[in-house]
């Protein structure tokens, strides 16, 4: 080999050993993440709620289908089709007063794996004096190594009343899932004028204490929170007096009112038994009177 083919072998090799310490030490390259807001404001015209504002950036759309009710119904669709660590939704609702509206979504959402960090779901409500929202998004699905972080806020004014209830699922029924690695952040401040009327939080770790504990999961891999805002305390518990009459006996279903709050825990094995399970409990709890077709079986 001649002096001059030593040189530049030498020259490439210290170059590239040079690129990769920088490698080794540059921040990794962001990758493409999901980013989707979506907003939508009512008025209220021949006592009925129609739309005043709607607004949607990124992979947050949302549609009005007709229907047959004085409610409006809007349907939240995430494009990108799931979320994972870095991704941010943020939903946002403002409901005139003596209006009704309903908020679901087009399908389950669902949680993939994370190689970094969870992915963030912002929800803020507002409900007009002596209106109703019915805040119903579809289940949401957790599958392994996922990671979520989800607040909802909501605002109610004087004699408004709200139902809203998340569903998580555990994997995949179908696909024998249990994503037991699957890590959960979820936190509701609810509030009157205001004032804070109902909190909680809600931690999975992805332990089999967690899992399997009789005072948590007991082994189920489908659970759901309620929440029941009455305008009053007296007919939040004739609410809970009509909703025990369709509560199953052999589930675990738990209902308890305080003051002018209904909560209700369901635990289930599967997404269907779940699906069975709340569909009667949010019929009884539905502002609009029946809930929106996406939700039929």
């Amino acid at each position: 080999m001649s002096a001059c083919s030593h040189r530049k072998r030498r020259a490439l090799t210290i170059v590239a050993e040079n690129l990769a310490k920088t490698a080794s030490h540059a921040p990794m390259q962001d990758l493409q993440r999901a980013r989707g807001h979506g907003r939508i404001g009512t008025q209220q015209r021949d006592g009925v709620t129609r739309l005043a504002t709607l607004y949607q950036d990124g992979c947050s759309k949302i549609r009005l289908p007709n229907t047959h009710s004085r409610a409006l119904e809007a349907v939240l669709i995430n494009t990108a089709g799931g979320l994972t660590g870095g991704d941010h939704m943020q939903w946002s609702a403002e409901l005139a007063a003596g209006g009704r509206m309903v908020l679901t979504t087009q399908a389950c959402e669902r949680i993939y794996r994370s190689i970094g960090g969870p992915a963030r779901v912002e929800t803020r409500l507002s409900v007009g004096a002596g209106a109703h929202l019915d805040w119903l998004p579809q289940e949401t699905i957790l599958f392994a190594a996922s990671q979520l972080d989800r607040r909802i806020e909501i605002d109610l004014a004087e004699a408004a009343s709200l139902t809203a209830i998340e569903a998580v699922l555990l994997g995949r029924d179908a696909m024998g899932e249990m994503a037991l690695d699957a890590r959960l952040r979820d936190n509701w401040r609810i509030r009157r004028n205001g004032r804070l009327i109902h909190a909680e939080a809600t931690r999975l770790d992805g332990t089999l204490a967690e899992r399997n504990g009789l005072s948590l999961l007991a082994g189920r891999r489908a659970f759901a929170s309620v929440l029941h805002v009455a305008p009053s305390a007296d007919q939040c518990a004739a609410t809970l007096a009509r909703l025990r009459a369709v509560l199953p006996g052999d589930s675990r279903i738990a209902a308890s009112a305080n003051g002018e709050r209904l909560v209700v825990r369901v635990l289930a094995q599967s997404g269907l038994a779940l699906r069975r399970l709340i569909v009667p409990i949010l019929s009884e709890l539905s502002g609009a009177g029946s809930l929106p077709r996406l939700w039929h079986l």
